[in-house]
């Protein structure tokens, strides 16, 4: 989930916003979310709370610890959503992670990181995918947004085609399913979603260059409106989806494919709010480009 890239800061881009009416999952959970009921607070001494009777979560960070919670299930596929509102202020060197991550020394990971940022700032939206133990694939935006003023929905679509990560519905990246080519997939471990703050001012902002104020403790974001569309794992059970046809309205995620709009969208983003993607550096990887990136128009 780490990664020390150097992180410099560029001013936010101004460009119009295609607002997307987003009702199909936003408007279907709301009464739904239990947090009581679907994660354990796994760290934090108390400065992980379960809010307003289940439906509202906050983690928050000072100088002594910060905070965690993971889900009662794993999943093996399935379409995450929640919905996030980040630490206010001045929070360089903190880093929020919202992620996907199954057990092991070769483990699969799917990851959401939000990077901190001085007062005025952007925050800076890193994702990064991990197939059995090796990461190395960070892809970094800035977002058309304040994500601190108001909760936004970022989602995960994991199925055996590809992990679509989107924000408020906008696709931002796609990492296709390319293992007829080598490239491994996280197909075959469940795993389980987690959630932290955490300092990482070694790295976080402007390649660590920018610490943490701790005057400006606790650090603290919230969480809403989880929804998962998802196969659950049972160790004794095998997956929820396994006698399910994919064709069926419960399940056509599993079948998901970007669609003519989704593919503008993601080409929207790309070209104003990209801040950085492996694919691009050659001085990282002067052997070659890893093998998706020639295969994959959006890895």
């Amino acid at each position: 989930m780490l990664s020390p890239l150097s992180v410099a800061h560029v001013t936010m881009l101004k460009y119009p916003v295609i607002v997307l009416v987003l009702t199909s999952f936003l408007a279907a959970d709301v009464s739904a979310t239990n947090f009581y009921r679907d994660f354990d607070i796994t760290w934090g001494d108390g400065r992980a709370k379960i809010l307003r009777n289940g439906k509202v979560l906050s983690l928050s960070l000072d100088k002594a610890s910060g905070s965690g919670f993971q889900s009662k299930n794993e999943y093996l596929f399935g379409h995450i959503h929640m919905q996030l509102k980040l630490v206010q202020g001045n929070s360089a060197g903190t880093v929020t992670a919202y992620y996907l991550k199954s057990p092991g020394s070769m483990w699969d990971e799917v990851d959401f990181e939000f990077l901190g940022n001085l007062s005025g700032h952007p925050y800076i939206l890193q994702t990064n995918i991990f197939t059995q133990g090796r990461g190395n694939r960070e892809q970094q935006f800035y977002l058309w947004f304040d994500p601190t003023k108001a909760f936004h929905t970022y989602s995960m679509l994991w199925n055996p085609k590809h992990i679509i990560f989107s924000v408020d519905g906008i696709a931002i990246r796609v990492f296709k399913n390319l293992e007829s080519l080598g490239v491994p997939f996280p197909n075959n471990q469940p795993m389980r979603l987690y959630s932290s703050l955490w300092n990482a001012d070694d790295w976080a902002t402007r390649g660590g260059l920018i610490k943490t104020d701790w005057t400006k403790a606790p650090f603290t974001a919230y969480y809403r409106n989880f929804k998962a569309k998802a196969c659950i794992w049972s160790p004794s059970g095998g997956s929820s989806c396994a006698s399910k046809s994919s064709s069926s309205r419960a399940n056509e995620w599993l079948a998901e494919e970007m669609d003519l709009r989704r593919q503008k969208m993601l080409r929207w983003v790309r070209k104003h709010y990209m801040v950085y993607d492996y694919c691009k550096d050659v001085k990282r990887f002067p052997s070659g480009l890893p093998r998706e990136c020639k295969h994959n128009p959006f890895p």
